[in-house]
């Protein structure tokens, strides 16, 4: 028996405790949501695709410089960015990597809107689930992003500030800020 309680409310505090949680159940990471890094391989894909096809977007999606695992890398920074692992920062660097790489490329403002619908109808093209709250999410994330990109669209990579942390995003918006 319990020290300080009578036998029977100790019994009673024991059975409640052994009592399922009634606690919120905790809701999942977008990534994991989504359906994992398989969910956010074939959204880079379709992205990607899509992007090409876009006759303003085709040419920075097009250039013979582009890195042979681009749809992959991107794969791993969205999946990264939703709540999964750290693939990307692990081996292709971090947020300063990636704004140095979108920085010095000139006014992009007309880009970022049809970037965004791309992205889009690239979640409908990847199978993702089609609940209005994860959407929402995605949507929020890449009108977010691409904001950022334009932010850094105009000056020089060297201008872009050294160790910028990796985003996080979850159901309620920018959790970590890269600044």
């Amino acid at each position: 028996m319990a020290r300080g309680c009578a036998h029977g409310a100790w019994r009673r505090a024991w059975r409640v405790a052994r009592l399922p949680c009634d606690a919120h159940v905790m809701r999942p990471t977008l990534f994991e949501f989504a359906g994992g890094e398989p969910a956010f391989l074939a959204l880079a894909t379709a992205h990607h695709t899509r992007c090409v096809q876009d006759p303003e977007l085709n040419h920075p999606f097009s250039h013979p410089d582009q890195h042979p695992q681009h749809v992959e890398r991107l794969a791993a920074y969205w999946a990264e960015v939703m709540g999964g692992p750290p693939a990307f920062s692990q081996s292709c660097g971090d947020q300063s990597s990636v704004m140095q790489m979108h920085s010095g490329n000139g006014d992009m403002r007309d880009l970022g809107r049809r970037f965004v619908d791309c992205f889009v109808r690239a979640a409908d093209d990847a199978g993702l689930p089609d609940d209005a709250d994860f959407r929402a999410a995605l949507r929020a994330y890449m009108q977010w992003s691409v904001d950022d990109v334009l932010a850094y669209s105009l000056v020089e990579p060297s201008a872009v500030p050294d160790g910028m942390v990796m985003p996080r995003w979850s159901w309620d918006g920018l959790q970590v800020s890269p600044a």
